[in-house]
């Protein structure tokens, strides 16, 4: 029998799924064969490319300003979070029922530390961008110091909202908030935890925006006083495409999660949430393999930099191809247009 306002802290997870109605399977079942074996290749996918995108930042000197800081970070939650859902697969299914309370926090914990961490940041690395077009400038002067700053204040925010569960924001002492698709959380968890998410894409949202708008009015200036360039209009549509690309990904990878978060933090009993909960947290997971294509993939030098790191044979070249090789990066490694009024770059049309 259950009584208001008692703690369970001694109890087994077996209790807490049935609390939740949530079914606790005790032998390997093939929706479960699946979701493991997609998410093992994913995560192995996900450390692979996110530890290419380090060494590739820690290795090209050119890399070494704000915004390659804020992307190596970037790597670094997407690498954590390929290791939190690694550690997922080896602790689910009829695993899960062996778990202490303290391991199912943990497995959790790492989960939402790392997820937060990414999410925020993507909204540091669009804010560092919409900073540096305004200025004027292809790489933003954003002093070190300040960068890790930033970069620690996103880091105590992932932790923050990661350990806040196992220490106080549960439902171990009120197993009518208790969740369904997180037994063990408490339902206002997951709301806070999707509409902040959600805040996070119309910030990007509102962001990505004004720089679009902001680079549209500079280039039609341009344009009224010098001939038009085709590279104006290139300017452009690459930026369109990398804005849609952006938002697109964010929204395809974490709407559908958030919104069975959402549905389950508002106590939606009528809503089936955990017929699909697995499929969409594997969505989400697969952000971090999608964010290193969009983010560090669609630069030219940093292709260059994945290749000569992949390809032993490349470093062995000639002297002469070398240099011509540095001479290409520095004359293709991004789109510019010279302003004619103090002949900086407007932007680089990747962002």
């Amino acid at each position: 029998m259950v009584t208001m306002g008692q703690c369970y802290y001694n109890e087994t997870i077996g209790f807490f799924y049935n609390n939740s109605g949530k079914e606790l399977s005790s032998h390997w079942r093939p929706k479960d064969i699946v979701v493991v074996a997609l998410g093992l290749t994913v995560s192995v996918l996900v450390l692979l490319t996110n530890l290419l995108v380090i060494a590739a930042i820690a290795s090209n000197r050119r890399f070494h300003q704000p915004i390659y800081y804020l992307l190596g970070n970037l790597a670094a939650a997407d690498l954590f979070a390929g290791v939190a859902y690694l550690f997922l697969m080896f602790h689910t299914g009829p695993r899960t029922a062996r778990l202490s309370l303290e391991g199912w926090f943990l497995r959790q914990g790492l989960l939402d530390t790392s997820l937060t961490a990414s999410v925020a940041t993507l909204l540091a690395i669009a804010v560092e961008r919409h900073r540096s077009v305004m200025a004027v400038q292809l790489h933003s002067r954003l002093p070190r110091g300040r960068v890790v700053m930033l970069i620690v204040g996103v880091w105590m925010a992932a932790l923050g909202l990661g350990l806040l569960p196992a220490h106080s924001w549960h439902c171990l002492c009120a197993l009518d908030r208790c969740s369904r698709m997180a037994p063990l959380l408490s339902r206002s968890y997951l709301a806070v935890w999707a509409l902040s998410s959600l805040l996070v894409f119309l910030l990007m949202v509102a962001v990505y925006t004004r720089i679009f708008f902001y680079v549209r009015r500079r280039v039609q200036r341009m344009a009224e006083h010098v001939s038009c360039h085709p590279r104006y209009r290139e300017t452009t549509l690459s930026l369109v495409k990398t804005v849609v690309i952006i938002l697109g990904a964010f929204v395809v990878c974490w709407t559908p999660g958030q919104v069975v978060l959402l549905l389950d933090g508002l106590g939606c009993q009528s809503c089936n949430v955990l017929a699909v909960e697995k499929y969409f947290l594997l969505l989400a997971e697969a952000n971090s393999l999608v964010n290193a294509a969009v983010y560090s993939c669609r630069d030219a030098e940093m292709r260059r930099t994945f290749r000569r790191l992949l390809c032993c044979a490349c470093l062995r070249r000639s002297p002469q191809e070398s240099a011509h090789d540095a001479s290409s990066a520095r004359g293709h490694a991004s789109t510019h247009i010279m302003l004619p009024e103090n002949g900086h770059p407007l932007m680089d049309s990747t962002l």
